[in-house]
């Protein structure tokens, strides 16, 4: 037999393993996680404020890498955490204050995981000079804007007269003689004279805290006991600034001042692809890459202070950076590259156990076509064993005959050679084993006297 017979043979006998493995490859493409999209949208804030010019900086950072941000100005933190939590939500990101978190419910927690915090955006408190305000205290009875309800500065002064325990002051933020406004509309009211006092929670250098700062009628006030509050609300971070360096040319401030600092916090929620997360945190560092005056260069994003649990791959890239291949390769060749090394690991562990079954059971069907033929053998030596044999003497030899003229139209390969002729020895024998008993029979009835 040449070489193409045997391979032909080989195939056939392995043929059940194609539609095998079409049903193992349908099986792990239909299990793997889809490419990455090339769009996602992400809420902001009002257009103009820190956290829509940050996305405006990220927008531009990710087209380079070919992903598209497309972005949705909202009313501020609790705006954002209602979008990004909504049944069938069309954003996937979203910017939120620390500390605004704890007014969701468990099941709305859950949807939502951290990504990294991005930067300080303290609690400003600026007052009428000759106010004389250094503890929150000093604000009762005063006219005073704690942002608009529902507003990241409205959540985070109430969060401290909550720390306070002060229910009286808890009844003016509900509605008493404290002003919800705008931080626009309260920074014009300050200047006017309308206000006492008022609250902003901005990054430094935000032009309306710029505005505040170059107002001679106003100064920024030191809460003398910002560390108190700092470790009592996790969600806060004690900053101190510095003598001068707000501007230094007029000396603001003139002394060092003592601020609480929420930290603008980047989330997603579960429509997030991940594979996604290290492009858009690596193109949030080159971003905050420079820094600011209250933030170091370098020391954002970061992992802390984050409320909500990061996913795991925000949790890697703080950890490690961005994923091994992503370090040599672009993005989106890496992630294929990434996804398909993923298929191939089980595909691999399947197949090897079934390829190497590959040799055993074609040399079971090889053996098979063979050994089957013993099952006559075996049937006639019952026979012959049980005394049955002489009534179908005959019939057993001609069907031995016609086994035998089969047997020269097998094909095998030569390996298993020798047990087809083995096969045709057995039965050459066992038809000279049959034929002698049947000579031997008809003998005995020629020698019987006749009566």
């Amino acid at each position: 037999m040449n070489v193409l017979k045997q391979g032909a043979l080989f195939v056939r006998a392995n043929i059940w393993i194609v539609p095998l493995l079409a049903v193992l490859v349908w099986v792990l493409f239909r299990f793997l996680d889809p490419a990455p999209p090339r769009q996602i949208a992400m809420v902001t804030g009002s257009e103009g404020g820190g956290y829509h010019q940050f996305g405006l900086a990220l927008k531009d950072r990710l087209a380079e890498d070919g992903l598209t941000l497309e972005l949705h100005t909202t009313r501020g933190s609790l705006d954002n955490l209602a979008r990004l939590t909504a049944n069938g939500s069309d954003v996937q990101l979203g910017l939120i204050q620390s500390g605004t978190t704890r007014l969701l419910e468990p099941a709305e927690l859950n949807k939502l995981e951290g990504l990294a915090a991005l930067y300080h955006e303290p609690l400003w408190l600026f007052q009428r000079k000759g106010e004389d305000i250094e503890r929150l205290s000093d604000l009762y009875g005063r006219r005073v804007a704690v942002g608009s309800e529902g507003s990241g500065t409205w959540a985070v002064v109430r969060s401290l007269f909550e720390a306070r325990g002060d229910s009286a002051r808890l009844q003016d933020l509900d509605g008493g003689n404290w002003l919800k406004m705008p931080g626009k509309a309260a920074a014009a009211a300050l200047q006017a004279g309308e206000l006492d006092a008022a609250f902003f929670v901005l990054p430094a250098a935000n032009d309306r805290i710029a505005a505040l700062i170059a107002d001679p009628g106003l100064e920024l006030v030191s809460l003398s006991r910002a560390r108190a509050y700092a470790a009592r609300l996790t969600f806060l971070d004690h900053l101190t600034v510095t003598e001068g360096l707000l501007d230094i040319g007029s000396n603001v401030p003139p002394a060092d001042v003592q601020l609480l600092s929420p930290v603008a916090t980047l989330i997603a929620n579960r429509s997030l692809h991940p594979a996604l997360t290290s492009l858009v945190l690596e193109a949030a560092r080159d971003v905050l890459s420079e820094g600011n005056l209250l933030d170091p260069a370098g020391d954002f994003p970061a992992a802390k202070p984050v409320e909500l649990p990061l996913t795991g791959e925000a949790d890697y890239y703080h950890r490690q950076g961005v994923p091994f291949l992503q370090r040599y390769l672009p993005f989106w060749i890496a992630s294929i590259v990434d996804r398909y090394v993923v298929l191939l690991i089980p595909f691999i562990a399947i197949m090897v156990p079934l390829l190497r079954s590959m040799g055993p059971i074609y040399s079971w069907r090889m053996r098979a076509r063979v050994f089957r033929w013993y099952a006559q053998l075996r049937e006639i030596d019952k026979l012959i064993h049980q005394g049955r044999i002489h009534g179908v003497l005959q019939e057993q030899v001609d069907r031995l005959h016609r086994l035998q003229e089969e047997l020269t139209q097998v094909d095998v390969p030569l390996s298993y050679a020798h047990e087809l002729y083995s096969l045709h020895l057995h039965v050459r024998y066992m038809i000279h084993r049959l034929e002698s008993m049947r000579d031997g029979a008809q003998g005995d009835e020629a020698a019987e006297p006749l009566e």
